[in-house]
């Protein structure tokens, strides 16, 4: 694999739409905002997630695993899990917005039952689809990506240029000055969170490190390139949005639609908006039905080993992880009537964002912790890729997620629908509810609950990428060096 292509595979991962109406309130500020939470947050997961990728086979389960135990191990599986089960009502609310454009009603943006309804229908019909074993829109998911975001963000980023080009009025202060965002006390920068969120997932392409032909010159700079690629796709089209759409009009599951509304209008193409909102929505949606299987099948692998009970490691006839899924669809649907408690659907919005940013920040901690526990305590493991100064690296990249997660408890100011001590209250209770269960299964697992073969049982342990054998044991047989911590 070349450079170019890892980089372009990590901003196909990566890059999404979503998190842009939030930040575009900020206007050229957003340029700090994206730049900060990327040197933080992007460039250190992506370094550390490297060089465990090419020292351990297994991710973040794995990692955890050898660094503090099983117990470690399968909280940070089930926080990555978890995390995607909170995205997926977020993910599909920005759809029901978009399809909102597409049927010419945008007061169903603001209309909870709509948004519930659209969320559990798309949801729970995505499932089905996953469940029939069918991998239709897993094949069309890369082009419904590029049709569905890539192609969208550069319309927007042309718009807006035109937009300025021909004299038109901004939205936004365009001086030098506003690149740094105003201050008016912590609650306005807690949307930072979601940009750290939308940050998330470059660990998952590191494992292609080792695909490099020199990893350890190679892969920073396929880092540099896909964060130079990916802040563009987010800054320009951000600000493109903040040009055209006033900052009160501006909400963050409508903004970007809003957008294209104000563009195609003013140019005598309203015939443009329900187009671009539906290849919007039609992108979105092949984002969730692609993801809807994947992270649980990570912690299929966990759970079998016996970590879960067997109803929860229960699959049909296609292989797919029936039990799990129901769990999962059960929570989506209960996260979903949030829309219709919560008066703002955009506190609803961005009270989920922040459940799954708290949830996942954790998880990004227990990595970092991680690899520095095991730079320490197995040395010895071969890694294909080294972080250079990695207490360095991975301690801004812990710190930075540790502030983060403090900030997802404070409401954003400019929302409603939840008191200021309503609020973190909630996320406080969705945190331990959804982050606490792995710790009750482990302190009840039975050794029933372990569904391996022997053979499996034999193998579970040979997670080295680059195995070291020992010297030859007297009956002649090297094995394999790497040990497993106990729980």
């Amino acid at each position: 694999m070349s450079v170019l292509q890892l980089s372009m595979l990590t901003v196909v991962v990566v890059a999404s739409l979503r998190s842009l109406p939030a930040i575009a309130t900020y206007g050229l500020g957003s340029v700090t905002l994206f730049v900060l939470p990327a040197i933080l947050f992007l460039v250190p997961t992506a370094l550390v997630a490297a060089e465990l990728a090419t020292g351990w086979k297994g991710g973040i389960f794995t990692w955890a695993r050898e660094a503090y135990g099983e117990r470690v191990g399968f909280l940070a599986i089930w926080l990555q899990w978890i995390q995607n089960v909170v995205w997926y009502p977020t993910q599909i609310a920005f759809i029901a917005a978009s399809l909102s454009f597409v049927v010419g009603d945008q007061r169903l943006v603001s209309n909870g039952v709509y948004t519930a309804v659209v969320i559990l229908v798309l949801y729970w019909g995505s499932t089905l689809i996953t469940l029939a074993g069918g991998n239709l829109f897993a094949k069309v998911g890369s082009w419904s990506g590029i049709f569905g975001t890539l192609l969208p963000a550069l319309l927007l980023i042309v718009f807006g240029g035109i937009w300025l080009a021909t004299g038109e009025p901004s939205q936004t202060p365009l001086e030098a000055s506003a690149v740094i965002p105003p201050w008016t006390g912590i609650a306005s920068i807690v949307l930072i969170v979601s940009n750290v969120l939308a940050y998330a997932g470059m660990e998952v392409n590191a494992v292609h490190a080792n695909d490099l032909k020199n990893p350890g010159k190679g892969f920073p700079r396929s880092i540099a390139a896909a964060t130079v690629l990916i802040l563009l796709v987010f800054i320009l089209p951000t600000i493109a949005i903040s040009v055209a759409v006033p900052k009160g009009d501006l909400g963050v599951t409508n903004g970007i639609n809003l957008a294209f509304q104000q563009f195609f209008d003013h140019w005598g193409m309203a015939w443009g908006t329900p187009v671009v909102s539906l290849l919007i929505a039609l992108g979105a949606f092949a984002s969730v039905v692609t993801w809807i299987a994947g992270p649980s099948r990570g912690l299929l692998a966990a759970a079998h080993t016996g970590l879960l009970p067997p109803a929860l490691q229960r699959r049909n006839k296609a292989g797919v992880q029936v039990g799990i899924l129901m769990v999962q669809g059960g929570i989506v649907t209960l996260l979903a009537l949030l829309f219709v408690l919560v008066p703002n659907g955009n506190t609803a919005f961005i009270a989920l964002v922040d459940m799954a940013a708290a949830l996942y920040l954790i998880m990004y901690m227990i990595m970092f912790a991680s690899a520095i526990r095991l730079r320490r305590t197995q040395p010895q493991v071969v890694r294909t890729y080294r972080t250079p100064a990695m207490k360095l690296v991975a301690g801004v990249g812990f710190v930075a997620c540790a502030v983060a997660f403090v900030l997802a408890f404070i409401r954003p100011s400019g929302f409603t629908g939840l008191s200021e001590v309503a609020y973190p209250l909630v996320v406080a209770a969705v945190v331990i509810v959804l982050g606490g269960p792995p710790l009750l299964f482990y302190a009840l697992r039975r050794p029933g609950w372990d569904r391996r073969t022997t053979a499996e049982r034999a193998t579970s342990d040979n997670v080295l990428v680059n195995p070291v054998a020992d010297p030859v044991t007297p009956g002649g047989t090297p094995s394999p060096t790497g040990t497993t911590a106990g729980g």
